[in-house]
């Protein structure tokens, strides 16, 4: 496909490229870095911190998603729900694509100053991580795990940012997380097994099999499993448990999505923000007196 000439065609394919159109990702990365401002802050998280993880949030997503498409190209091109990538139908040559990977992650770097030493460190793992996630799909067929960690690290990030220190509870929360991620990640990967399969691609779905719908509901059961604990330890109110009964609703639903075809699949993927959601709802209310809050941060 030839490239696109003019200047809206560009910035089209260069916001397709950063998935601008799809903010799932985004929201999935935002949802436990706020549960980790939350929770580190005891409920009243600073403005300053809640903008630069939100934006922090969104560049790092972005940049992965260009990166991920760099290496995926030539795989994409052979899926049929990533063929019309921008990379994969020729609508950016990858010496672009790596131009636009290193200006966001310079723009994320303009973040580095107003953090302290230690959430600069970790942020240079979660850099390494997203660079080489892409790469893990050809070798092994956990990438969904690799990709747990990588969706998972904004919660130290948040404790270290807020505490200077990075306490147990965070790494609870972020091994919860990561049992989440590779859920919902797999039922991603359920949609495009048939096409990965005759690419080469390995993922858990594949792993898993005929038993990938027992495997994603023991790793949401225990992802719940240890947010019980997280409440019990945090002395959480009542909101947080409201909170964690309908997330555990949700989930068995999504049993329900994954029953059915390749859509199905993937929507069950998509269901996960309102999961996402409805724990933050519960640790913003679940941390307040009485169990009443506003979302908004505070201005500590």
């Amino acid at each position: 496909m030839q490239a696109p000439s003019s200047l809206r065609q560009r910035l089209r394919a260069y916001a397709g490229l950063m998935r601008v159109d799809r903010p799932i990702g985004t929201l999935l990365l935002l949802w436990p870095t706020y549960w980790g401002l939350w929770l580190a802050a005891k409920g009243t998280p600073s403005l300053r911190l809640f903008l630069i993880f939100t934006v922090g949030t969104w560049l790092t997503r972005s940049a992965g998603c260009v990166i991920n498409d760099y290496f995926d190209r030539d795989f994409d091109r052979q899926v049929a729900r990533t063929c019309q990538r921008p990379l994969a139908a020729g609508l950016i040559t990858p010496q672009e694509a790596l131009r636009l990977f290193v200006v966001l992650c310079l723009l994320a770097a303009t973040l580095l100053p107003f953090l302290n030493w230690l959430t600069i460190g970790l942020s240079a793992g979660a850099v390494l991580i997203t660079i080489t996630y892409p790469l893990f799909k050809r070798f092994t067929h956990l990438p969904q795990a690799y990709l747990g960690i990588a969706f998972s690290f904004g919660i130290p990030m948040a404790f270290a940012a807020t505490l200077n220190q990075v306490p147990p509870l965070a790494w609870w929360l972020m091994l919860a997380n990561a049992c989440w991620v590779v859920a919902y990640d797999t039922a991603y990967a359920m949609a495009d097994r048939p096409d990965d399969i005759q690419a080469g691609i390995k993922s858990t779905a594949i792993l898993f099999g005929r038993f990938d719908r027992h495997t994603i509901a023991a790793l949401q059961a225990v992802m719940l499993t240890l947010f019980i604990g997280i409440g019990v330890a945090q002395a959480m109110h009542w909101p947080y448990w409201i909170a964690l009964a309908g997330a555990a609703v949700l989930a068995a639903y999504e049993q329900t999505l994954l029953g059915g075809d390749r859509d199905q699949a993937f929507r069950a993927f998509l269901h996960n923000n309102w999961i996402g959601l409805l724990l933050f709802w519960g640790i913003v209310a679940g941390l307040a007196p009485g169990g009443v809050s506003t979302v908004l941060p505070g201005a500590a």
